[in-house]
């Protein structure tokens, strides 16, 4: 079986960080720890694993789970705050790009939950009937959130 999870943390592990990045505005230490609290589920239950859809579903499935649980949790304890704090010397370093990246997350954590994992799998590359399949939704229904979200990001960014 280790060998097995080794493989399964090699092929999906930089998605489930991307996806859980998404979840907390770029932080990245934050999205190395959930991260690693999907993968212990991961291996905890892939004996449980029925392979009624594929492993890559399930563990996006399990990503979803933990990255909301912990929102959930934090909205709790106090909002979190994704504005850094910064002197000028950095601020003269950041170049654009990485301006760009910071604010398509802060717009992508303005979403709903639901539009929130549905953009962030649709970053990943996942097809939108596996999207259906993770979020619960018909394919056409995602179709539709698609195209909302992206006109919604296109809006925040501009």
């Amino acid at each position: 079986m280790s060998q097995q999870f080794t493989k399964i943390y090699q092929e999906h592990y930089s998605k489930v960080h991307r996806l859980c990045l998404g979840y907390v505005n770029g932080d990245e230490a934050l999205a190395k720890d959930l991260a690693q609290d999907v993968f212990i589920k991961v291996w905890e239950h892939l004996g449980a694993f029925q392979q009624k859809s594929s492993i890559g579903t399930w563990i996006y499935r399990i990503t979803v789970n933990v990255c909301l649980l912990f929102i959930r949790k934090n909205k709790k304890k106090k909002k979190i705050s994704f504005t850094e704090i910064k002197d000028d010397t950095t601020i003269q370093e950041e170049n654009d790009t990485q301006n760009r990246l910071q604010q398509m997350y802060a717009c992508i954590h303005k979403l709903k939950e639901t539009e929130r994992i549905i953009i962030l799998l649709v970053l990943e590359d996942l097809p939108q009937k596996e999207i259906a399949e993770i979020t619960g939704h018909s394919h056409q229904n995602i179709r539709v959130l698609v195209h909302r979200i992206k006109e919604k990001l296109t809006k925040c960014v501009s």
